[in-house]
């Protein structure tokens, strides 16, 4: 069983929002701050991690990307202020 997470992107606090699942969060990450990650994250600037989410299973990762995906944007919002109010980019911490 290969596992995946779900995360979201922004260009800054309360921006434009993408979300995603990749079985390889930091080369997922990298890509997009490199621009190649999509072209939305390209065309915007998402270049920030804000939130991102742990599944042990792929195929979860997908179903629970693809519920937050049909979520208001007020839910992502309080789902980031929650978990990270300060809107930092989380790809710092992921090596190391």
């Amino acid at each position: 069983m290969r596992g995946g997470h779900i995360y979201l992107m922004t260009n800054k606090p309360f921006g434009v929002l993408y979300i995603g699942v990749t079985a390889d969060l930091s080369a997922r990450v990298n890509a997009h701050k490199r621009g190649e990650g999509s072209v939305f994250c390209k065309r915007w600037g998402l270049d920030r991690l804000v939130w991102m989410e742990p599944h042990r299973d792929i195929d979860q990762a997908i179903k629970r990307e693809k519920q937050l995906k049909r979520w208001k944007r007020a839910w992502k919002l309080r789902m980031i202020v929650e978990a990270n109010p300060n809107w930092d980019d989380l790809y710092l911490g992921l090596n190391g």
